[in-house]
């Protein structure tokens, strides 16, 4: 059986969505999971694009949450980088 590798988004649930985001990630695009305190939530990819500054280490992206984890930590999953 072929196993899940992302998080998958309940389209009729109000709790964990997918979103544009901006993301600052100072050790660069190597994680698939950030706190909600380093993301941004944008209206749009493209607002996400026009937000996005690579140099300052703000990457644009699509992402699910926030969901609680474990740790009870709210974390964003990523689903794919914009930029």
């Amino acid at each position: 059986m072929p196993q899940a590798t992302s998080l998958f988004t309940d389209v009729e649930s109000k709790v964990v969505g997918t979103s544009a985001v901006v993301i600052y990630s100072p050790s660069g695009k190597k994680r698939s999971r950030f706190p909600e305190g380093v993301v941004e939530v944008c209206a749009s990819e493209e607002e996400a694009l026009a937000r996005a500054d690579p140099a300052a280490h703000r990457h644009a992206a699509v992402a699910s949450g926030p969901a609680r984890s474990s740790e009870g930590f709210k974390l964003f999953y990523l689903v794919r980088w914009l930029d």
